[in-house]
């Protein structure tokens, strides 16, 4: 795809395969998707990057490098617990 993303959808596809690898480096971290934004356990209809991790930690226990934002090129950030994957 090239020029500018024509919808919210695209936008969050494009900030996945941008930072993608940078976010599977921080700590808890086990996958990046895109998808729509939850709050309160609630799906909204806000595209999203969601960011997959093994468990949420406080802020106060990560180093300011390994924080998350809340946002990456303007498209919201959705950090969602999943709990450890494995293979069966």
């Amino acid at each position: 795809m090239t020029g500018e993303p024509s919808s919210a959808w695209e936008r969050a596809e494009q900030a996945q395969a941008k930072y993608q690898d940078m976010l599977l480096a921080l700590p808890h971290v086990v996958g990046v998707g895109v998808g729509y934004a939850t709050v309160s356990g609630q799906a909204t209809t806000e595209p999203a990057l969601i960011v997959m991790v093994d468990s949420k930690v406080p802020s106060d226990g990560l180093a300011p490098a390994e924080l998350i934002p809340p946002d990456l090129d303007g498209v919201r950030v959705d950090v969602q617990e999943f709990g450890a994957f494995s293979a069966n």
